[in-house]
């Protein structure tokens, strides 16, 4: 399912304008976004968690080059479904 497909089936079953969905859904990406660039992880009961995990510093190796290189530590944006979301799914 595309943004798109998401804001149509959205805008039908709630009659809301398909503009007006498509700005929400846009705020609400831009926020978690922001969110996660700060550091904030964001909870949304029933459905998941949008957080920030650190990866550890690690070597890699370059194979066309037969080189080893150190990757630094980062972080990265994950998402951890609810129990219910997960529960729903495997059904």
């Amino acid at each position: 399912m595309t943004k798109a497909d998401l804001v149509n089936e959205i805008s039908k079953t709630t009659g809301i304008e398909k503009a007006a969905v498509l700005a929400t859904i846009e705020k609400f990406m831009e926020i978690v976004k922001d969110s996660l660039a700060n550091g904030e992880n964001v909870y949304l009961r029933g459905f998941g968690s949008f957080i920030v995990k650190t990866r550890c510093e690690k070597t890699a190796r370059n194979i066309s080059k037969n080189t080893t290189i150190v990757i630094p530590e980062h972080k990265i944006p994950a998402f951890k479904p609810a129990r219910v979301f997960m529960d729903e799914v495997k059904k």
